[in-house]
């Protein structure tokens, strides 16, 4: 296997783009990435996206998007793990670098959510989730999360502080990410007060809808060398977990045990542990996620995690930022293109050019891309060489 590394990223502004359709968002951070990796052609590409059929009735993306870039006829793959899709693909694209298949790989990711209303937005997020036996009995992604919170808070001892603290940082982060859909800063006891979505997680505790794409080019290290001057970002491990998708079938409902495992084989893969870490993107599509997703990657004992953010732990200036970019809670969360946004975070840290958000002798870094309450997970582990 080759070593691999990211030479090339590209993110468009998140939020509601009325006016931009679903192929000009993902070409627009595509050519932004192959730009900053200085190339002129991919060799193939992937493209994470959840649910074009439901959200813009677009399927068929790998033909169509090759096209859109000018680049057919390469081979053009779409890629579906519900809100892991993006990772997927990265996943993918690495696989593809990394056994010689090819030398030069688009990894991408994108989302048109808002061309639907609420409801039918809702009804394409739900497919994520087991049809059968948990949306025919009407719960939504919302109440599942709920119902894990619910758990966490009665067997640890969680508060609704500490995971309103999670949107108050995550949103200080995302003020200053000008790729942000939200670049504004909340309070905890906004989020306290604001609307009941699924007791105990209010509107505030909830990631948004959002239009929006990622991009990455991935190359061989011994051939990024000669392409560009840039700091290189080495793709030191990749990892990939299922675990059963309805709730009933787990052992526990507060412990995502498909990132544990990702996790564990991440950890191996880049033979570091997670006090190596400078800083992780992760999952938080609602503010207790992020709280269990840390103590599934162990940057904290089990059950510790909203203690873990209410010490300033998880801030920027903490001990191990969560989510410098503002996550998908500020950043925004176009499902397809969340894991590939991550990437473009992390290479940016790593390059050091973050700007006001940047993390200090940031060296390695992990992102985390989970699909509905973690039925999925990728983990990737990321080292400035």
């Amino acid at each position: 296997m080759r070593e691999v590394a990211v030479i090339g990223v590209g993110m468009n502004r998140w939020g509601e783009l009325w006016k931009m359709s679903h192929r000009r968002i993902w070409t627009e951070a595509a050519l932004e990435a192959i730009e900053d990796a200085g190339v002129d052609h991919v060799d193939a590409m992937y493209v994470g996206c959840m649910s074009g059929g439901l959200f813009v009735g677009q399927e068929h993306l790998g033909a169509l998007l090759a096209d859109q870039l000018g680049m057919g006829p390469i081979p053009g793959t779409r890629v579906e793990s519900a809100c892991a899709s993006g990772g997927l693909a990265l996943r993918q694209a690495w696989i593809a670098v990394a056994s010689g298949v090819h030398d030069i790989v688009l990894a991408s990711g994108v989302e048109k959510m808002t061309d639907v209303d609420g409801g039918a937005a809702t009804y394409a997020l739900s497919t994520a989730a087991d049809q059968e036996y948990e949306c025919y009995h009407g719960i939504t992604f919302p109440g599942l999360y709920a119902m894990m919170a619910r758990r966490h808070m009665e067997q640890y001892g969680t508060t609704r502080r500490q995971m309103a603290l999670v949107a108050e940082k995550n949103h200080r982060h995302g003020a200053l990410n000008d790729r942000a859909q939200f670049q504004h800063e909340i309070t905890a006891d906004q989020v306290l007060g604001s609307a009941m979505v699924a007791d105990p997680l209010r509107l505030l505790d909830c990631s948004p809808i959002t239009d929006g794409a990622a991009a990455a080019v991935l190359a061989p290290v011994e051939l990024a060398r000669r392409i560009t001057d840039k700091p290189l970002v080495r793709i030191a491990a990749s990892a990939h977990a299922t675990d059963s998708i309805a709730l009933h079938d787990r052992d526990e409902l507060c412990r995502i045990t498909s990132t544990e495992r990702a996790a564990e084989q991440a950890y191996r893969q880049a033979g570091i542990g997670p006090d190596k870490l400078s800083f992780c993107e992760v999952h938080d599509c609602f503010t207790i996620a992020e709280i269990m997703i840390t103590e599934a990657l162990g940057l904290v004992d089990r059950g510790r995690g909203g203690a873990f953010v209410e010490a300033g732990e998880t801030a920027l200036d903490g001990r191990i930022p969560v989510n410098p970019s503002g996550g998908l809670k500020a950043k925004g969360h176009p499902v397809g293109a969340t894991g590939v946004a991550q990437v473009r975070e992390v290479v940016l840290q790593l390059r050091g050019e973050a700007g006001r958000r940047q993390v200090k002798d940031a060296h390695w870094a992990l992102t985390q891309n989970m699909g509905g309450t973690g039925a999925s997970s990728v983990v990737h582990i990321f080292e400035r060489i």
